[in-house]
């Protein structure tokens, strides 16, 4: 059974995922990681070159191959992941899902630190920033929350804090 990590960009499904990972002894992916590695250019060049549709593709591709793994493994998914029913339904017929959630504020003001997601990440919508954080999320909560096993609320908190908290959860429901 694999545990997959949901939520927006931002709410540390990389770090606590690997932190996860290593309490739990298991193996940790970030489909994001696994996309760029094998095309070779970042999720910001793959968008320019061929289009939220081509990522969203290749997103699909990585998902279904992550679920088939052998083994037990943490997947860190990309907040969009949850937008294809075929991911959907990875998730729910091949493990248990975990959604990290964070207000648009703390979300926002993590990306803004973040030197690597101006490089790697593109805007997905026209203005970008705050307001684009506040409309994904407005959009996305509901797919969220539909597909979560567990949920935590990350505001505040650690990536060691929340690691832990689900491991515990996990080691009593998967």
């Amino acid at each position: 059974m694999q545990l997959f990590m949901i939520g927006y960009r931002g709410c540390g499904k990389s770090t606590v995922g690997r932190r996860l990972a290593q309490l739990l002894n298991r193996r940790f992916v970030d489909t994001d990681d696994q996309i760029e590695q094998r095309a070779g250019l970042s999720i910001q060049q793959i968008f320019a070159s061929e289009g939220e549709a081509g990522f969203r593709d290749r997103e699909e591709q990585a998902v279904s191959e992550c679920a088939k793994q052998d083994g037990l493994w943490v997947i860190a998914l990309g907040g969009g992941a949850i937008l294809r029913d075929a991911n959907q339904n990875v998730i729910r017929n091949c493990g248990k899902s975990i959604w990290l959630r964070g207000s648009a504020q703390e979300l926002y003001q993590r990306i803004h630190q973040d030197p690597a997601t101006a490089d790697r990440r593109p805007n997905l919508s026209a203005g970008g920033g705050y307001d684009e954080v506040l409309e994904i999320l407005t959009q996305r909560e509901p797919i969220y929350r539909e597909l979560a096993d567990l949920t935590i609320d990350t505001e505040g908190r650690v990536p060691d804090e929340i690691a832990e908290e689900i491991a515990a959860w996990a080691r009593l429901h998967c």
